[in-house]
């Protein structure tokens, strides 16, 4: 069999660290927020542009929460020790989420459907990662001839 050669030292290739991967997931998260937001403003209602908005920064708040709390839960398994994550910190996310968003639609500040997209700005974000890694594999693919 042929060995195949390392692709430029594996300097250009993209990071594959957590740390990398959750900041690129956050940051993309906010550009699709802000973009969404910016674009609503001058052609939709204000209640649509608040619902992206609020939507937007749960999400955000979401993502920032998930996370902390599993990296806290890990580092506590990782040292021996039984994690203190709960289910109900879990649960607890969604009912803050879900609060916040049915006081905003009763008070009658946002539309819940651009709410909901709002919270679907996640998904634009594994989106934009998962087209940047196919990027990536196909401009750094090692040669196999």
């Amino acid at each position: 069999m042929k060995d195949t050669v390392d692709n430029a030292g594996g300097a250009a290739a993209p990071s594959a660290g957590k740390d990398g991967i959750s900041r690129r997931i956050l940051r993309s998260m906010a550009v699709a927020v802000t973009v969404a937001v910016i674009v609503s403003a001058p052609f939709a209602q204000w209640r649509i542009t608040a619902g992206l908005l609020l939507g937007g920064l749960l999400s955000l708040l979401n993502h920032h929460w998930l996370s902390s709390s599993t990296a806290a839960a890990f580092s506590v398994v990782a040292h021996g020790e039984k994690p203190k994550l709960k289910l109900v910190q879990y649960i607890l996310r969604y009912l803050v989420v879900g609060a916040v968003v049915f006081l905003a639609y009763k008070l009658n500040l946002v539309s819940i459907g651009a709410t909901i997209a709002g919270l679907c700005s996640f998904v634009v974000a594994l989106f934009v990662e998962a087209l940047r890694e196919f990027y990536f594999a196909i401009v750094h693919r090692e040669e196999t001839s």
